[in-house]
């Protein structure tokens, strides 16, 4: 090994792009986020060669002064921020100054821009070649950034480069991220001399509607509801997929902070666990959500290439956002889950903002029969004639019921038209959300152990069990340090009483640690609630009387995610007379 000695500007630089530069895909993102940051209202991208051999970058930002030209080449030479205190109030995609320098050092680079009313001035480099000498050029206000070559002095990085077509669907994918944080701007992406993208610059509701649909597909759209919510200082707005529209993969989820796109698994999980009881454990959502913090409490500046964010109340974001998309998907009516084409899009469709149900202080009944154990109030009557004047005010949202269908389906009549219910799947949901409510009017019913349980573990794991005693025991748990490294099991919540005890409180405590305090309990507790309500409701192939019926469906429009079973199943159907009368080729 030789000696230590200081390495040269160029091969230092070259390092320090691969930091930043991964792929063509990394030198788009760092060009696009300096076009929004100079306030541009429209972008052109041009890529050749999957963009190994161009990437071209126009916009009609601010531009750069000619003076500045030079220095923008420069390592940590930035407009964005002056003072350390600027790094605890981020305002800006880019910051860091680096991004040019890191580019310029692997290829071929031109930089032509133009204040208003000046004239324009053109810089290049390339790669190892220092010699900045600015040159007249034509261009309009705004800048155009060109890079060729990429990697070509670098051929061990340029080997890694995969086919043409597979960098260039990292770029589109790309692309399509950041036109999805920014709805005013006005994209264009061409390959090969080709137009492949163009997405519109949007301001309405309707055209944002439009654009989701454009970049996320119009299935999305027709399966999602606009959200919106805010606590504390905190915004979360966008698109969240029905439970009925999940996916076999992460695919269709973007989550901005600020607007800068992040992959942040706090922020992840908060939505999976809104998720959690009304979607299969395997199927992920789909959703487009982004989070308004304030500057002072999000840390930027933790990631080479800023993918991810560190909030200063982690827990509160991570609740704020669980709770979020979890009230927008209780306030859900359950017609207005259905995947018939009978559902408003989503330009027309309000905003959710849903408040809790209220928790019935009763104490639980048990298992009587169904219309009674549904509803304690008398259920009104079916009106004798079903006319247009009575249709607005008097019919409820899942109508009346007409008969049962193989003794599995509840045949009713509302204003649209047809509704079908699956009325095991339906008295599921509707038990399963009286006992969440149950559950939550007092502590857990704790169930001694015969025998106490010992168990080891790391010693962090002990510490958090010990330091969340208090909150253990309201959830039925009572757990004693026993050393170091070790804890004893005394007692636990009696509904878990068949669950392996030693499996759960590691799995507790594993989540203590991690920051999740009651994420591993919550969801074992809850599984068992949905195991209990899915044993006690009607089963297929049992009779049920008309006001039986009537009863499920009142009370599944006052119930909570009424629109999935437990396990995410839809429950409820509409058919519009104009699907029924296509069916008939009626009015042709």
């Amino acid at each position: 090994m030789s000696r230590i000695h200081t390495l040269s500007p160029v091969l230092a630089n070259q390092i320090a792009a691969g930091e930043v530069i991964e792929r063509p895909a990394s030198v788009v993102k760092e060009l696009l986020e300096n076009a929004l940051d100079a306030g541009a209202a429209r972008i052109d991208l041009t890529i050749e060669q999957g963009g190994s051999g161009l990437i071209q970058v126009t916009d009609d930002g601010c531009g750069v002064h000619a003076e500045d030209l030079t220095l923008a080449f420069a390592r940590h030479a930035t407009s964005k921020i002056a003072h350390s205190d600027d790094l605890g109030r981020i305002t800006t995609l880019g910051f860091r100054g680096e991004a040019l320098a890191s580019i310029g050092s692997v290829s071929r680079l031109s930089l032509t821009s133009a204040v208003k009313g000046a004239a324009a001035w053109r810089v290049t480099t390339a790669g190892s070649d220092a010699s900045l000498q600015p040159a007249p050029a034509a261009h309009p206000s705004g800048t155009t950034v060109e890079v060729r070559d990429l990697f070509f002095n670098t051929p061990a990085r340029r080997k890694f480069l995969k086919s043409e077509k597979t960098e260039f669907e990292h770029i589109d994918e790309l692309v399509r991220r950041i036109a999805l944080s920014a709805f005013s701007v006005d994209f264009t992406l061409k390959h090969n001399q080709k137009t492949i993208r163009h997405y519109r610059s949007s301001q309405s509701e309707k055209e944002c509607s439009q654009r989701v649909a454009a970049l996320c597909g119009s299935g999305f759209v027709e399966q999602a509801v606009r959200m919106e919510a805010e606590a504390a200082g905190y915004q979360l707005m966008g698109w969240i997929g029905l439970p009925t529209f999940s996916r076999s993969q992460a695919d269709l989820q973007y989550f901005y902070v600020n607007g800068r796109m992040v992959r942040d698994r706090s922020l992840n999980h908060a939505v999976r666990l809104a998720y959690h009881d009304v979607m299969y454990g395997s199927r992920f959502p789909a959703y487009v959500l982004f989070l308004t913090v304030p500057p002072d409490r999000v840390d930027v500046n933790v990631h080479p290439a800023k993918h991810e964010v560190r909030f200063r109340e982690a827990r509160v974001v991570h609740d704020f956002v669980a709770r979020g998309v979890k009230d927008a998907l209780a306030g859900l009516q359950p017609l207005n889950t259905c995947p018939s084409a009978v559902c408003p899009p989503l330009s027309s469709a309000p905003v959710v903002s849903a408040p809790h149900t209220p928790v019935s202080s009763r104490p639980p009944q048990g298992f009587l029969p169904v219309w009674q154990a549904l509803h304690d109030v008398t259920q009104p009557s079916k009106p004798a004639v079903f006319s247009t004047e009575t249709q607005d005010a008097a019919v409820p949202p899942l109508g009346y019921a007409l008969a049962q269908l193989k003794q599995i389906y509840i045949l009713a009549e509302n204003v649209e038209g047809l509704v079908l219910v699956d009325m095991h799947a339906a008295h599921e949901r509707v038990l399963y959300e009286k006992l969440k409510q149950e559950l939550a009017l007092g502590h857990l019913v704790s169930q001694p152990l015969l025998l106490p349980l010992a168990l080891n573990m790391r010693e962090s794991e002990a510490a958090a069990l010990e330091a969340q005693s208090e909150l253990l025991q309201q959830a039925g748990f009572r757990i004693q340090r026993a050393g170091l490294d070790s804890v004893m099991v005394r007692e636990i919540p009696a509904l878990l009483r068949d669950a392996p005890v030693d499996e759960l409180v590691r799995d507790v405590a594993a989540d203590l640690v991690a920051g999740y305090a009651a994420d591993r309990l919550n969801e074992r507790i809850h599984a068992l609630l949905g195991t209990m309500a899915c044993r006690a409701a009607v089963h297929a192939r049992r009779q049920l009387s008309v006001p039986e019926m009537n009863a499920l469906l009142r009370a599944m429009e006052t119930t909570p995610h009424a629109g999935q079973c437990n396990h995410g199943r839809p429950t409820v159907r509409q058919f519009s007379m104009t699907e029924l009368d296509a069916l008939f080729l009626r009015g042709r």
